[in-house]
């Protein structure tokens, strides 16, 4: 048994079984060792932006890590936008980068880098391992490592030699800590500030996001009268008919300070105070007046449902009926195609049990009056700011959760960086429904030139608009094995969807607003 095949069977046996590949010359014998051991399913990438999304996707959907495969330095920082995503979403990944032979290295060959400079800031854990007995050891702790609550990337760097040279058989993951108890102190001083009667907000996030979760926290909001929001960019939210639903954070700074203006007591459960996205002139990167007190009930790295409940405990909360979402759908329209006829649709159609990776940043703002109604469904937003998430995202979440339809919703300039993935989505047969709200622009940074005061002309606005020529996604999605069809009215639109909802398989629609 070689190194590389000591990893692969300890990640097996370790319960990392999902692969996302895109390997080079020094991960050929990681690839041989592959046919030599039962039980890892490994997707090819065709870049490995798509891979390190798609393994982020995948761990959200799962709670337990994928492996990727990247080929040396430069792989790993084509890879690293989404990786940085991932770190932002606690994504448990187990990071797996080639390094040239041991013996190589000194020679400064053209693939030469730095590769743990390049994978501490979007690493929680980083090994190179020394020689071909260590790698099982290494990749077993980096299987604890990328388990450790709330969820983290272990990358694990394997020169090729220590791939090829004789090992002595794989490792056991060591034990991973639960997440740890918040205190007593912090659970009082929450009840204390929610018992005040001054007003108050319950700002939720990571693993506060789940049904059950929110159920809890919708008894003590129904309790103390405070208001429940959440952190707007959430990893994963489960919500719709029948669960509690609260609203996002704003991503405007001027609607944000709108919501939080009278709030004198925040709680934080799984979530930070919220902040801008970015510094704007004369308005104030925290989001929340100089007269709000925040009391942190618990991090992403505690216990958070024991948290809930032992704080609906001290309020007396476990009887409370919270406000839970009323199962509506809205009508479908007619007309020109908008960005409310879009949501109309999508809300009337979607399925239950659908997945949602969503990045049509401007566009799908409104889509929450619109979705909220539907069944139970899990929504998955932008956590890192860093785009081209959504298409690879949804592929992990397909492979995670075969038996549910994904629904991808981005901008066209948002999928041009990771439009492979379409191909891996034909490729593995997977039920993927992908639309392209195709504005012909970047219309987020027209508002953001708006809102910096850059007092922007024509060569501004050239750079955020792309036409000469148009993107034309239905030949690229054929291109790539996807069915696809342009729809630039609402009719055609609601007709696509329903299509699309009721197959099998990937499927684009390119919808021209």
């Amino acid at each position: 048994m070689n190194g590389a095949e000591s990893l692969v069977r300890t990640l097996v046996e370790g319960d990392v079984d999902v692969c996302f590949t895109n390997p080079g010359t020094s991960e050929m014998h990681f690839c041989a060792a592959l046919d030599r051991v039962d039980g890892m399913r490994c997707i090819l990438g065709l870049f490995e932006g798509v891979v390190t999304g798609a393994a982020d996707g995948y761990g959200r959907m799962m709670d337990k890590p994928a492996a990727t495969l990247l080929h040396t330095g430069p792989g790993l920082g084509n890879g690293v936008a989404n990786l940085h995503n991932a770190k932002k979403a606690k994504t448990p990944i187990v990071n797996i980068v080639g390094e040239h032979a041991t013996y190589h290295i000194a020679h400064d060959a053209p693939l030469t880098a730095d590769i743990e400079a390049i994978a501490w800031p979007v690493s929680h854990w980083v090994k190179t391992s020394a020689d071909a007995p260590s790698v099982a050891v290494d990749g077993a702790q980096a299987i604890a490592e990328a388990k450790t609550a709330p969820g983290r990337i272990a990358t694990l760097i394997l020169p090729a030699d220590t791939a090829w040279n004789e090992a002595q058989g794989t490792a056991k993951v060591p034990d991973v800590p639960p997440p740890g108890s918040v205190t007593e102190g912090a659970v009082r001083d929450c009840a204390d500030a929610l018992r005040s009667g001054e007003p108050a907000m319950i700002v939720v996030g990571h693993r506060g996001l789940r049904a059950d979760a929110l159920e809890i926290a919708g008894r003590i909001a129904a309790k103390t009268g405070a208001e429940i929001r959440t952190e707007f960019a959430a990893a994963r939210a489960e919500r719709g008919a029948g669960q509690v639903t609260p609203e996002r954070m704003p991503y405007v700074v001027d609607q944000a300070l709108a919501v939080t203006k009278d709030v004198r007591h925040m709680i934080l459960i799984g979530a930070k105070t919220p902040v801008a996205f970015f510094a704007y002139p004369d308005k104030p990167s925290v989001l929340i007046p100089d007269t709000c007190q925040t009391h942190l009930l618990a991090s992403a790295e505690e216990d958070i449902m024991g948290a809930l409940e032992w704080l609906a405990d001290e309020l007396d909360a476990g009887n409370a009926e919270p406000v839970r979402e009323a199962a509506q759908r809205p009508d479908l329209q007619t007309g020109d195609l908008t960005i409310d006829t879009i949501a109309s649709a999508i809300g009337h159609l979607m399925p239950e049990g659908c997945i949602v990776s969503d990045e049509a940043i401007t566009s799908g703002r409104m889509l929450h009056p619109f979705t909220k109604g539907c069944p139970p469904h899990d929504w998955l937003f932008g956590t890192g700011g860093s785009i081209g998430r959504a298409l690879p995202e949804a592929t992990g979440a397909a492979v995670a959760c075969p038996d549910r339809k994904v629904l991808c919703i981005s901008g066209d300039g948002s999928a041009m960086y990771t439009l492979q993935a379409l191909w891996t989505q034909a490729r593995e047969n997977l039920d993927v429904v992908t639309v392209i709200y195709a504005n012909r622009t970047y219309a987020i940074l027209h508002g953001e030139l708006r809102n910096v005061g850059a007092n922007p002309g024509p060569k501004a606005h050239d750079m955020f608009d792309l036409d000469r020529p148009n993107l034309d996604w239905v030949a690229m999605a054929n291109g790539m094995g996807v069915e696809a069809t342009r729809v630039d009215t609402s009719e055609g639109f609601n007709r696509a969807l329903a299509a699309a909802f009721n197959s099998k398989g990937p499927f684009l629609i390119e919808a021209v607003i």
